[in-house]
């Protein structure tokens, strides 16, 4: 399927959804209504769970503050619907910002179980609070008016919750396709390969928390003045479980599954409440969430990706185009030759009452490439992670370019240009190679989220792309740029890594076992590619390695550790034959 075919059958969709109340009844175009609504907040958990990994539970009570806020102004203080809606949006970014700054710093469960307490919180706030009618509720809300068109039924409503539904995706659409949306989608499988290509991964997340508030805002307005009425009971934590639900059976890491799973659900939940009181009157209500479980457990074992991507597998893929040439991003001006670039002095990392790396010095001059080596636990990736932001340092300073770059954020560091990849390796697995080498320009690029979700940062992205697709050719990965990085070898995984870390314009560039799972026509290659970017573009390498074959033919100089200490530095040939380095690494073989 082409791009153009793809943007015709998104034109007869919309289509679809405009003439869709000149042929359903009143009921149905209600039972759209809240399709749409619930969609909006389905949407933003699509943002910031199925995409930023961060699961919450708590987005009935942002759209509860929302629907609050425009009901007490309009209801209570005769201010426009539409001042509500300012009033709706201010307050809930507002209070979205101040929970996700101290709630998004927790992994894992805690953060659900964060999300769970405040949503209680603010629903019983919502019933407690004088003057918002306790838990009877605020009637009387008037409707939204444009100019003097009043939006009473449900047929005028549906043109504006549709048309605020349909420019939410595409605003998202275009922000999960553009700089900061990759730092976005990045953001599943922890911070550390985040912060290594200059993200602020906090700030990342909050963002995304915020924008999934706003969307849940947009919702509690438009809810408000459909039903002219609120309460507490739409805004409880049973229904947060139930907007999560939506997003899920629908495909979480999918724009379009915040649609489908709010309109299954919905569907599927009135069809449950006919039905159910025919077979048993007298327990209907109780019976309700019995059967939604059985339906969903039934559907996670179907499809338990959601219902987008289990379709999609059997639809025509999109083509997508291969980066075209442009004007290449700015470059780095790398320093002269033989200039120290980085100096390690007595650095020391402990952990408890180990000491991983004790009073370990050493330079790396620009345009060398030097091999760190020892046995396994010698601290090596410690000294690695030490050199790069990514653990403190207990002691002893590391300088970079003549800055003190000692237990400097990781991001900084990167900033400043020290591109790395990692022991274990850090790819972006349901992310195509292109888009994992793209994080790499992220440092070098500057679009926010406002441009990106406007489309107004197309150059830049092109230039972003162009660099990408260079890397990747060079590493010999150019034939097939939107392969998944998932269905790589392992091999593969850390050649690919190598073009993440280029696409950086790295002053130095640190790897950690770059040859490690390669074959030997591979490793080979890797070598001629490493020797070309410190023979040619005089790009300085820090390397830590196990394969000495690979190690003594490739490099400059060598540091062995053992045990954390520095026990040799030198050339590959004074190493060989040094008898501690024999002893220690080599088996006491010369």
């Amino acid at each position: 399927m082409s791009r153009l075919q793809l943007r015709l059958v998104a034109i007869a969709a919309v289509l679809l959804v405009a003439a869709a109340p000149l042929f359903l009844d009143p009921f149905s175009v209600t039972l759209a209504n809240y399709i749409g609504i619930y969609a909006l907040v389905a949407l933003g958990l699509v943002l910031i769970t199925g995409v930023g990994g961060m699961v919450s539970f708590g987005q009935a009570s942002f759209m509860g503050i929302a629907a609050y806020s425009t009901a007490w102004a309009s209801a209570l203080m005769d201010y426009s619907p539409w001042f509500g809606l300012l009033l709706a949006l201010v307050l809930t970014g507002l209070v979205a910002t101040i929970l996700g700054a101290v709630t998004l710093r927790l992994q894992g469960h805690f953060l659900s179980l964060s999300t769970i307490a405040w949503g209680l919180a603010i629903y019983f706030l919502f019933g407690n609070v004088d003057g918002l009618g306790h838990f009877n509720g605020i009637p009387s809300i008037p409707p939204i008016t444009i100019g003097s068109f009043a939006l009473i039924s449900s047929e005028r409503i549906y043109y504006l919750i549709w048309a605020v539904l349909i420019a939410a995706m595409l605003l998202s659409h275009n922000l999960l396709n553009s700089r900061e949306g990759r730092a976005m989608r990045a953001l599943r499988g922890g911070d550390a390969m985040v912060e290594s290509v200059g993200v602020n991964a906090f700030r990342i997340k909050l963002i995304t928390f915020v924008i999934s508030a706003l969307l849940a805002a947009l919702s509690g307005w438009l809810y408000a003045h459909m039903g002219r009425f609120v309460s507490p009971t739409p805004f409880d934590v049973t229904r947060g479980i139930e907007y999560l639900m939506m997003a899920m059976v629908g495909g979480s890491g999918y724009l379009l599954g915040a649609v489908v799973g709010a309109a299954l659900i919905t569907l599927l939940k009135d069809w449950v409440q006919d039905f159910l009181p025919l077979v048993a009157p007298n327990a209907a209500g109780q019976l309700e969430i019995v059967v939604f479980s059985a339906l969903f457990i039934l559907f996670l074992q179907y499809a338990r990706d959601g219902i987008v991507p289990f379709v999609a597998k059997f639809l025509p893929q999109v083509r997508r185009e291969r980066p075209r040439a442009v004007e290449p991003l700015p470059r780095r001006t790398q320093p002269e030759p033989g200039q120290t670039l980085l100096k390690v002095d007595n650095a020391k990392r402990a952990f408890g009452g180990l000491m991983a790396v004790n009073d370990v010095s050493f330079e790396v001059r620009s345009g060398e490439i030097l091999g760190l080596i020892g046995p396994n636990g010698a601290g090596k990736s410690t000294m690695f992670n030490l050199i790069t932001g990514a653990l403190p340092a207990t002691g002893g300073k590391v300088v970079f370019t003549s800055s003190d770059i000692t237990n400097e954020p990781q991001r900084l560091i990167a900033r400043a240009g020290v591109a790395r990849t990692f022991q274990h390796v850090k790819l972006r697995p349901k992310m195509t190679l292109l888009d994992n080498v793209l994080l790499g320009t992220y440092a070098r690029t500057q679009s926010g989220f406002f441009k990106g979700a406007l489309g107004l940062d197309r150059a830049e992205e092109e230039q972003a792309r162009h660099e990408a697709m260079m890397q990747l050719e060079r590493v010999g990965l150019g034939d097939r740029p939107f392969e998944l990085a998932g269905n790589l070898p392992l091999g593969n995984q850390r050649i690919l890594e190598i073009a993440r870390a280029l696409a950086a314009d790295p002053i130095l560039l640190v790897l950690d076992e770059p040859a490690a799972g390669l074959r030997r026509q591979e490793k080979l290659a890797l070598a001629k590619l490493l020797r070309s970017l410190r023979d040619d573009e005089n790009l300085t390498i820090l390397l830590v390695e196990h394969d000495m074959e690979f190690v003594m033919g490739l490099v400059n100089r060598i540091v062995v550790m053992e045990f954390g200490s520095k026990i040799s530095e030198g050339e590959p040939s004074t190493v060989r034959n040094d008898a501690r380095v024999q002893e220690a690494y080599l088996g006491g073989v010369a």
